[in-house]
């Protein structure tokens, strides 16, 4: 990230300034190879706009998530403590970040703790930019791509955030075709509750390859997801079916910053 910039909030409260938004990068934005390019464009677009932001850093941890969903609560509640600490010695309002399950558990989960902020999907963010006119999108590289949306579940049936992902798209000048089981009848990408960090159960099949297989049924160019883990697991199953070279799985937040050549 050298080349971009990136202010954490600990230099920008050296010098007495405060940030309009939080960043919150999360674990797989911050460590797996294949999210941190989707934390990069993100990056790209909030410089390309001028927002004013910040992230923790090294202050940032682990919102807790994969810890509540496979059933530690008491681990969850320390992690999530020490984050609500942080955040509210920065007197943060609002926060935006590129994986569901950090916004579904912010959001939700936070304010019983004491941890009470303005949480916001990238998706909704971008939109926000684009309905404000600071940010167009030139869909030139996309025209006419037929490109189908993977709802997050946490992003979807969890917070009701269907059509800021598909507005995005809309935006790009591409064909948008739904697969059959979308919005509030989506279908999981198999990586949720934890069990990206699981070994698989016996079964005929696994999720993410009944998942691919739906996608790669409507013969689209590119199968577009808001969620890291979701990135891995429809990823995973391209590469099985051996289709990569014929389709490709990007982050909405690469699909804008490549249609702005950023």
């Amino acid at each position: 990230m050298s080349e971009l910039k990136v202010p954490t909030m600990a230099e920008l409260m050296a010098s007495g300034q405060q940030p309009d938004v939080l960043f919150w990068v999360g674990c797989a934005g911050s460590f797996d190879d294949r999210a941190k390019k989707i934390t990069r464009a993100f990056v790209k677009i909030l410089n390309h706009v001028g927002v004013n932001f910040a992230v923790l850093g090294t202050e940032e941890s682990c919102t807790g998530d994969p810890a509540k969903r496979a059933g530690n609560e008491f681990l969850f509640q320390m992690q999530a403590m020490g984050n609500i600490q942080v955040l509210n010695a920065y007197e943060i309002k609002k926060i935006v970040t590129t994986c569901p399950h950090c916004f579904n558990t912010l959001k939700n989960e936070y304010p019983e703790l004491g941890g009470n902020y303005e949480v916001l999907h990238h998706s909704e963010f971008i939109q926000q930019l684009i309905n404000d006119g600071k940010l167009t999108i030139e869909g030139g590289s996309f025209k006419g791509k037929k490109i189908t949306f993977h709802d997050p579940c946490y992003l979807g049936r969890a917070n009701d955030v269907y059509e800021a992902p598909r507005q995005l798209i809309e935006k790009l000048d591409a064909e948008l075709v739904e697969m059959k089981r979308c919005k509030s009848k989506g279908f999981c990408c198999g990586a949720g509750g934890a069990q990206m960090f699981k070994e698989a159960e016996k079964g005929d099949k696994e999720v993410n390859i009944e998942r691919t297989e739906e996608a790669l049924g409507i013969k689209p160019d590119i199968i577009a997801t808001g969620c890291p883990f979701c990135m891995t697991m429809m990823t995973d199953g391209v590469k099985l079916k051996e289709k990569e070279h014929e389709v490709k799985v990007f982050d909405l937040a690469e699909l804008i910053a490549k249609a702005n050549d950023l």
